[in-house]
This record gives structure tokens, sequence and C-alpha cells, in this order.
């Protein structure tokens, strides 16, 4: 039996030079619609704590989610489509784009996969050519507003293999049916390289740049980060 070519990639740090969720929030202060001081200080500790591994995820996803409370997508889109066009973009270098065009060439399924929020990262879907996002949910109230709060599973560590396997699920696929890859910066990225059978390290951080080499996981390097 032919296995389906499946290729999963993380966003934050692996096809994009940065966070999405710290640099929306560091957009939003430049903007004047977030307050500096308290916020600005927690957004740049979320990012250590998760670079490190030691932020809980449920208190990691809702912090960044609650920055769109109180407004419906529709009022948001001037921002976010600013945001994807002057901070974003800029972001993903041509050896990320290189990378996606090669798997899709080779008729790979694609998928997007990141814990960062949907509303936030589904422009950056479409803007890599990546047709599948498989990301942290919004709740919206009955009035189309965004309440603050996460909807569903997180997808974030084990949350990610969870989420991978109800969205294969859906699309009337197992994981056990696909020749699977994925490629990721992030030690929080562990249960799904673990889970799928090509796991590519890319950009690693230093925890898993060490697991990868326990394990001769193949190391790509995508650029030098930005500063």
């Amino acid at each position: 039996m032919r296995l389906l070519p499946l290729t999963l990639f993380d966003l934050d740090h692996t096809l994009l030079d940065g966070d999405s969720d710290v640099l929306w929030c560091d957009f939003l202060l430049r903007r004047g619609e977030l307050e500096r001081g308290a916020f600005e200080a927690r957004n740049h500790r979320m990012e250590a704590e998760y670079r490190a591994g030691t932020v809980g995820a449920a208190e990691f996803c809702a912090f960044y989610v609650s920055t769109l409370a109180g407004r419906t997508p529709a009022q948001w889109e001037p921002l976010r489509r600013e945001f994807l066009e002057g901070v974003v973009a800029p972001r993903i270098g041509a050896a990320a784009r290189a990378l996606v065009e090669r798997h899709r060439g080779a008729g790979d399924l694609l998928v997007l996969t990141t814990a960062t929020n949907r509303f936030i990262t589904e422009l950056t879907a479409a803007q890599l050519g990546i047709p599948h996002l498989i990301a942290t949910d919004c709740e919206v109230d009955a009035d189309g507003r965004f309440t603050g709060r996460i909807a569903g599973t997180l997808n974030m560590r084990e949350g990610k293999v969870t989420r991978l396997h109800e969205w294969l699920y859906g699309q009337g696929i197992a994981l056990s049916d696909c020749r699977s890859t994925f490629y990721s910066d992030s030690i929080n990225d562990l249960p799904l390289l673990q889970a799928v059978q090509h796991p590519v390290a890319a950009n690693p951080d230093d925890r898993l740049a060490m697991i990868a080499a326990q394990h001769g996981w193949p190391v790509l390097r995508l650029r030098e980060r930005i500063a």
C-alpha cells in the first residue's frame, strides 16, 4: 500500500523568523492598541518561557488570544492585514519558501500546525501557499466578538498530536496511512516530532538540537535569525 506523503510545518522560528504572537503584541503596542508596561514585560516573558519549554500551554495560548477580546474579526481585519504585509511577510525567508515549494512540487499534503491562534495565522498559511492549517482556536460570543478565551483543544505540545489525529480523521485518513514529515524548531513540539516517521529539527533551540543529535534526526538551518 502506497503511503500518503504528509508534510507538517511548524510556523514560529521555523518558517517564520520570529514568533507570531510576540510580533503581534509588539505590533499592537506600536499602534497604541495595547498599553505598555506590565503587558509588554509579560509578552517578552512569555516568549522566553516558551523558548525554554517552561510556560504552561494554557497560560501561553490564553495570554495571546486575550489580545483579540472585544472586537469582531471584521473589526480586526485591517490591522491583521497590515500585520501580515508589514511584519510577517518580510520575515519569511527564501529558504523557507523554497522548502514549502519543494514539498508541494513532490505532491505532498501540506499542513501548517501552530500554537498561535487561527485568526492571526490563517493569512500566513495563505501567504505560504499551505492549504491546511491546524491552530489554536478562539472563542466567539453570540454577537460575533472574540471573548479572549480559547475554544477547544490547544494546538500545543501533546495537543498538536491530538489535533492532528482529529484533523486527519476528518479527512478520512489515519497517521499510519501517511509517510509523515514534520519540521519544527522547538522542544515544545517534541510530542509531534516523535509521532511522525520523519522528524526534522529546523533552526532548533538548544534542547531540541541535543535531542536531534541523540536520535540522529536531520537538522536544517533555514536562515539566520532576525534580532
